[in-house]
């Protein structure tokens, strides 16, 4: 009797995987059409009139989703430029260009976007993990453990800050092997 309901069982199975596949690559057809989208609407619309920093922004953050770093960079400056923005939304601009330039691994620039985000907004949480991960690859253990516990005494429920600083203070408390 079990092997009379196997076909049917096994249609179904497949039924139902076959369908939770089609949902995800239609669900990453439409984000893809809906960035695409707004990536000809911003470029047409910049083409033709001098943008805001909101449009230049909102470009650069597109084209990061795109990994397009360094159309993203230049962009991103634009918006900085427009000295439209000021205080949190300033912050938010530099924070997208520290990882516009991390992305490319150029961590000392990065780091240096990361601090201008927090010179204007010092409890960004987001800038204060990405520049703890900037002094990780910049294999400076210590400062990446501080930022990791700075962004916990701001957001102590940070699961980035708390994995990140578990794993570093693993790596520091164990000493590395004599070469």
């Amino acid at each position: 009797m079990a092997l009379e309901n196997f076909p049917l069982i096994y249609v179904i199975a497949l039924l139902a995987l076959l369908s939770a596949t089609g949902i995800f690559v239609l669900r990453q057809v439409l984000k893809t059409r809906k960035l695409e989208s707004a990536l000809g609407r911003l470029q047409r619309k910049l083409r033709q009139e001098t943008g805001t920093a909101l449009d230049y922004y909102e470009l650069g953050s597109i084209q990061l989703d795109k990994r397009l770093y360094a159309q993203a960079i230049i962009n991103l400056n634009r918006a900085i430029k427009t000295e439209e923005l000021d205080g949190d939304a300033l912050a938010a601009v530099y924070n997208a260009l520290g990882f516009a330039y991390f992305a490319q691994e150029q961590f000392d620039l990065a780091m240096k976007q990361y601090k201008e985000a927090l010179k204007l907004s010092p409890e960004y949480v987001t800038a204060i993990n990405n520049l703890g991960h900037s002094y990780e690859r910049k294999q400076l253990a210590n400062k990446a453990l501080e930022m990791y516990d700075q962004a916990l005494a701001l957001e102590p429920k940070n699961g980035t800050a708390k994995r990140r600083a578990e794993a570093l203070r693993k790596r520091i408390a164990t000493p590395s092997p004599a070469k």
